[in-house]
């Protein structure tokens, strides 16, 4: 038994560790470091290019749902993310190098994996799992563009935040904390009062940006649209996402500041930081002059600049089946981004559903088809759904997932009661699933 995985990002890693595991002997073929994207700084996989958050890691939401579900079924990922998180309230977040040497070092040394360095430009004979992520190098994309035809011509705009050093940020204009002191204090909080917000905003709105091919603010997935294009959208826009001081009180004050921008911690140690939601395809000197105007940003050391890149993914309901295989050509199947799931973990998760679904049909096995009622069975449907006209690419959310038989009082407990039934779900077939 033998299956060619194409792309050692977070999809395709954890599709060739399900395989690997059950006894199936993968090729994987990575491009880097022979070829690397714009968006790509190291030679190792599972690089993540944007946030290193993995987003909540709460029950009440359903990328924690999510999470857990892979947990408990064995992800690669998911023990990987485990092992090198840095803390973050809520939310799941990781060292990121320290994440991506993890899972390069596990999938290195896995005795059934053989890895194939080089650009791939023509599919394989065989089993093979495309996953080559949103980033598809062109010739590759050529190569798809005639298998599926108009079908795959489909695309968005991604975009990632500015690194900050930690060490550069101005903590007499700033204070470490947490929205309503959930969790632990561990974002860096960036003050404004409202004449500093006035000139921000104007300065952010009339920016100069860097010039992307056939871009146009339409064209942005919502979950990364770029700072500067939500401002767009209003005055008070920010001051209602990535800007908001609800919940955080400055301890100098008393109150809440009139916006505040908050910094992640990117790194373990603690000297790389994160802005939190300022995905940005400004101009490099741009960033600097518009980001400092920040007051506890004032003289910030940019580690790195936010940058913007073209996403390709498929027309999936017209093309893929709920395990995320080609249905005119069954041996050849999609994992991660460029199925239209949205996210580092949903396209992770889209890799374990392939990597167990094609490791069953090689030994003969029924399908493991996961109910609706989970959320790993919820997105494979989604994916596959004909029904929808307009498809664009989506985060998992409890929307997909069909509601209680009852009603409960509070979103929240609403969701936990969702997250219960679908965990209970999940133990029920775990054993089948690690089979």
């Amino acid at each position: 038994m033998h299956v060619t995985v194409i792309g050692a990002g977070l999809a395709g890693s954890e599709c060739a560790w399900q395989l690997a595991q059950r006894g199936v002997d993968v090729t994987l073929c990575e491009m880097k470091p022979e070829k690397k994207t714009p968006a790509h700084e190291t030679d190792n996989f599972a690089e993540l290019c944007c946030s290193n958050s993995l987003r909540s890691d709460q029950l009440e939401n359903a990328v924690g749902l999510l999470k857990e579900e892979m947990r408990r079924m064995g992800s690669l990922i998911m023990a990987c993310a485990d092992a090198t998180r840095v803390e973050a309230g809520g939310a799941l977040a990781v060292d990121r190098h320290g994440f991506a040497a993890l899972v390069t070092e596990k999938i290195r040394s896995h005795p059934r994996i053989t890895v194939v360095p080089g650009e791939v430009t023509a599919i394989p004979d065989g089993e093979v799992v495309i996953a080559s992520g949103p980033l598809t190098s062109d010739a590759l994309a050529d190569t798809l563009q005639g298998l599926l035809g108009d079908d795959s011509d489909l695309h968005f705009y991604d975009a990632a935040a500015p690194l900050v050093s930690a060490e550069s940020v101005d903590m007499d204009k700033a204070w470490f904390g947490s929205r309503y002191d959930k969790g632990t204090a561990d974002y860096v909080n960036c003050p404004m009062n409202q004449e500093e917000y006035d000139a921000f905003w104007e300065a952010l709105t009339t920016a100069q940006e860097a010039e992307v091919h056939g871009f146009e603010d339409s064209q942005v997935f919502e979950g990364c649209m770029p700072v500067e294009v939500m401002a767009r959208r209003g005055h008070d826009t920010l001051l209602y996402g990535p800007l908001k001081s609800r919940g955080l009180d400055d301890p100098r004050t008393g109150r809440w500041p009139y916006a505040v921008v908050q910094l992640r911690r990117d790194n373990a140690d603690g000297t790389v930081y994160n802005l939190v939601g300022f995905q940005t395809h400004l101009r490099f000197p741009e960033q600097k002059r518009v980001f400092s105007m920040i007051p506890a940003l004032h003289d910030a050391e940019f580690l790195r600049y936010g940058v913007m890149h073209r996403n390709t993914f498929l027309n999936s309901p017209r093309l893929l089946d709920r395990y995320y295989r080609l249905k005119a050509e069954p041996r050849i199947s999609f994992a991660g981004q460029m199925t239209g799931v949205e996210g580092y973990v949903e396209s992770a998760a889209s890799g374990f559903l392939v990597g167990v679904e094609t490791a069953r049909r090689l030994r003969g096995m029924e399908p493991i088809n996961f109910p609706q009622l989970t959320a790993m069975g919820a997105l494979g449907l989604y994916v596959s759904n004909q029904s929808i006209t307009q498809f664009q690419p989506m985060n998992i959310n409890f929307g997909i997932i069909p509601p209680l038989d009852h009603r409960v009082k509070g979103k929240r407990n609403k969701n936990a009661e969702l997250s219960a039934r679908s965990l209970a779900v999940i133990d029920q077939m775990k054993d089948e699933v690690l089979k």
